[in-house]
């Protein structure tokens, strides 16, 4: 018989044998996802018996997440910004820390007239489709290297009905854009690990997100340089550049920015206190 009890416990010690945290929750979340149940049915109904098809399909399940493959690519998908995101292998999962991203992005879109923004590096959509859903006048550029990257953010922005909003491009950063192409404000939010730290990550981020889309030279800020670089000739007067950065690089941020070509860069911590977002704005040249 294939009890919720039983499975749980199984799918518990399978975990914890290979060093997965939290091993009952993540036994619990995986097997409400493949029987649709909620936690509290799980509790409630110890006794319950799971279908063989749906049992077999559960402990794979289990196996997978037991290679540290992460929970969100076993589902196929993530909340993000009160929005769901289908993802894959293609894109990095979601991360919490970016909505601050998204807060931003709205809080400044929300005083200019035409909210045209372009994001580089587009990953799952996730950023842009967030943004296009809260602010319903605006339009948006997505540019992204990678063509499964693009596929899903193409059906990541139907889903949530803003795909006519959104021209998707394959592109490496600004590379499809044409000179006179401008933009209230540009997003990001880039690789930025350095290329020697990515044997220190955690193996459920190591072995299976993209690490086009993590690394970015020996100090992590190769491709922020050339964001930061190129992005004034695609912004209107008074635009907004904002880059996600990470733990430790906003000092060195900071310093890429050419007083000549920016007016001033600020920087806005998340909840741990962090810095990270930066805010940048053009000159009037």
């Amino acid at each position: 018989m294939n009890s919720i009890e039983s499975l749980l416990e199984a799918a518990r010690d399978e975990l914890e044998k290979n060093g997965i945290p939290s091993a009952t929750r993540e036994a619990r979340s995986l097997l409400g996802f493949v029987i649709g149940k909620d936690a509290a049915f799980l509790i409630a109904h110890p006794e319950f018996n799971v279908s063989q098809d749906l049992a077999e399909l559960f402990l794979d399940s289990v196996r997978r997440r037991a290679r540290h493959e992460p929970f969100h690519y076993i589902t196929g998908s993530r909340d993000f910004y009160g929005l769901e995101f289908e993802v894959s292998k293609e894109v990095l999962i979601p991360r919490p820390e970016t909505e601050l991203l998204v807060e931003r992005a709205l809080e400044f879109l929300r005083t200019r007239p035409a909210q045209r923004f372009c994001e580089v590096g587009v990953g799952s959509g996730c950023i842009t489709v967030s943004i296009l859903f809260h602010a319903p006048n605006s339009a948006a550029v997505g540019l992204e290297v990678s063509e499964g990257a693009l596929e899903i953010a193409g059906r990541n922005a139907d889903r949530h009905g803003v795909g006519s909003r959104l021209v998707l491009r394959l592109s490496d950063l600004f590379q499809s854009l044409t000179a006179d192409e401008r933009f209230d404000l540009i997003v990001s939010n880039p690789p930025y690990v350095p290329t020697n730290d990515l044997e220190g990550l955690q193996p459920d981020i190591r072995l299976y997100e993209p690490h086009i889309a993590l690394a970015a030279g020996a100090d992590g800020l190769s491709i922020i340089r050339s964001i930061i670089e190129d992005a004034p000739k695609h912004l209107t007067p008074g635009g907004r550049l904002l880059l996600e950065i990470g733990f430790g690089q906003a000092e060195a941020v900071l310093g890429l920015f050419d007083p000549a070509r920016w007016n001033s860069a600020t920087l806005h911590p998340d909840l741990q206190g962090i810095p990270r977002v930066v805010e940048a704005i053009t000159a009037d040249i």
